[in-house]
Order: structure tokens, then C-alpha cells, then sequence
């Protein structure tokens, strides 16, 4: 079972995207800050992680570009409430861009696309 990491300080819609990847048959990991994420990162070992870029103590572009220097190869699917970000070239070292809604199907559709599955 491929696992996937949800990263976002938002309990409801953290709740919302964990729920929606498990009826699809993941794995979840879920962490409300950068810290636990990294953390996780070592633990829970993710195939794919799905990252908030407004988050409390490290923004997620610090997380992404961590996350780059242990794992170059695992798949970060960027999410915001902002679409200014996809105008930072920082963003640009994910894999996929999402701005969040509680529609989850682009969602679903990209982390597929993204571990070989569709």
C-alpha cells in the first residue's frame, strides 16, 4: 500500500484530504506543522507528500526544499489557499501545484498521476 503524507496546519481540511486519499486506498500520515512533517519523513516514510505552504513554524517551501536534501526523488504535491504563489520559482522544485479546495478530486487525480497510477 502506497503511503502519502498530508501536511497542513488546518485540521479540517488536514481531516478532509487524509479521509479522501484513505477511501482511495492509502496509507496516511498526517502532520500539522513542519517539524512533524519532517519528522515523518523519517518514520513514517511517505511515497508521496502533499504540502501546505502556509504553515506555523517553517513554511512549506523551507519543508520542500529539506525534503529535497534527504529524499531528491519523492514526489511533493504543493497546496495553498494563495494562487500568487505559483509565480515564486521556489514552488518550482515540486512535483505538482494545487490551490486547495474542498473539492478533492484534482487532488486524488494528481497524487495518482504522481506515483504511476493513472
Amino acid at each position: 500500500m502506497k503511503k502519502v503524507l498530508v501536511v497542513d496546519d488546518e485540521e479540517s481540511i488536514r481531516e478532509l484530504y487524509g479521509a479522501d486519499l484513505s477511501d482511495e486506498g492509502y496509507e496516511v500520515g498526517l502532520a500539522v506543522d513542519g517539524r512533524q512533517a519532517l519528522a515523518l519523513l523519517e518514520s513514517f516514510l511517505p511515497d508521496i507528500v502533499t504540502l501546505d505552504i502556509k504553515l506555523p513554524d517553517i513554511d512549506g517551501i523551507e519543508v520542500l526544499r529539506r525534503i529535497r536534501e534527504k529524499n531528491a526523488t519523492i514526489p511533493v504535491v504543493l497546496l495553498t489557499a494563495f494562487g500568487e504563489f505559483r509565480q515564486d520559482f521556489n514552488t518550482w522544485a515540486s512535483d505538482a501545484y494545487i490551490v486547495k479546495s474542498h473539492d478533492t478530486m484534482e487532488l486524488k487525480d494528481t497524487v495518482r498521476k504522481l506515483l504511476g497510477e493513472g
